[in-house]
């Protein structure tokens, strides 16, 4: 029993630093240029600019935050919403092994990452983030980066949808109209800086045969005023 009564408040102790050297016990100092490396597993769903939004919410100011709390961002699961949670180098380390563990029943997908040194370094680049001086992710490249849909060529840019039985039949401004079978055909919204303007919505290709494509509006109820039934 004095044993652990020793022991027990050593452990806990450690445990608040953030990631632990699994050899000597001692928290593990991250690098944020490492960081920066590791964050690309990260940027196809979040960002590290203020106020854009992927997936996930912006990690731009996620440091001493509640958890479930950044601006502009509506998509939390009710789990994190209500969560007691403030990201700092504990509670971000616990999070990246294992999220489920921190808020059961939260919407992240993403496994965890079972390295401590990598932990380390994504955290020290986060906290760098917040502090504004972090390296660009992904050693230079900006891995979350979109294209500006409002800067698109006529043969992205939609003129007419005319829809017919079980397909529709897509016209660009520059004069070509190929058809689609209606369920690989997307239609999206993208209401952000980045996406399209007011009714001019655009052509986006998918999947690999070239027979899959998306239209981005930029808002809902562009959609059904677009769109029309003919049949020739």
């Amino acid at each position: 029993m004095r044993i652990a009564r020793v022991v027990l408040p050593v452990v806990l102790a450690s445990s608040s630093l953030g990631p632990v050297s699994p050899v000597a016990g001692q928290p593990l100092e991250g690098n944020p240029s490492r960081g920066a490396a590791v964050f690309g597993q990260c940027a196809a769903c979040h960002s590290v600019e203020p106020g854009v939004h992927l997936t996930g919410p912006s990690l731009a100011r996620v440091w001493g935050r509640r958890a479930g709390t950044v601006e502009g961002f509506t998509r939390y699961s009710e789990p994190l919403r209500h969560a007691a949670v403030v990201w700092d180098a504990a509670t971000l380390d616990r999070w990246l092994e294992d999220p489920q563990t921190v808020v059961p029943q939260n919407l992240m997908t993403f496994p965890g990452l079972k390295d401590a040194r990598q932990r380390a370094d994504l955290i020290a680049y986060l906290k760098a983030v917040a502090a504004g001086q972090a390296p660009p992710p992904g050693g230079g490249m900006m891995a979350s980066a979109r294209a500006d849909l409002k800067t698109l060529g006529p043969e992205r840019r939609v003129r007419a949808i005319r829809h017919c039985g079980d397909g529709y039949h897509v016209t660009t401004e520059d004069g070509r109209t190929v058809p689609f079978w209606e369920f690989n055909l997307r239609f999206k919204t993208d209401s952000s800086r980045l996406g399209p303007s007011r009714g001019k919505p655009v052509l986006l290709p998918a999947g690999m045969q070239g027979d899959r494509a998306s239209i981005v509006f930029a808002s809902p109820e562009e959609i059904s005023r677009t769109i029309e039934g003919k049949c020739p």
